[in-house]
């Protein structure tokens, strides 16, 4: 689903933010720890939907795409057995490759809920249309 800026969205699940706590604009030193829980159902506004960013890769699909390179580029010029060791590899890799390309790109948004507060670089999954 794509969130647009002005839309009315609401909690898609139950949350519980919990950490530390400062004052806007504090140094930190009156830093607490709290907790806080938000119903799902509860609504707001969008009011900035972020660019998609790239998902943070993990060791496994790094290695995934230097491994492919590395076959690509010189798979040909290698020996059998080598070159039947780096596909058993990459072919190793593939499922957590697959998996990282599955859930694509993160989408976050700034949402100022009903009650006053608002979540900022939330993922927009968060979210539904009101």
């Amino acid at each position: 689903m794509t969130l647009q800026e002005g839309q009315r969205v609401m909690l898609a699940a139950d949350l519980r933010l919990a950490g530390t706590v400062v004052t806007a604009g504090a140094s930190g030193e009156d830093a607490v720890a709290g907790s806080l829980s938000l119903a799902s159902g509860t609504g707001g506004t969008v009011e900035r939907v972020d660019a998609p960013r790239e998902r943070e890769q993990s060791h496994g699909v790094r290695e995934y795409i230097r491994l492919k390179a590395l076959m690509d580029d010189f798979g040909h010029q290698m020996p059998p057995a080598s070159r039947r060791q780096l596909e058993e590899q990459v072919a190793s890799l593939e499922p957590e490759w697959t998996a990282h390309r599955e859930h694509g790109p993160r989408v976050t948004v700034r949402v100022r809920l009903d009650n006053g507060f608002v979540l900022d670089d939330a993922l927009a999954d968060l979210f539904a249309p009101a």
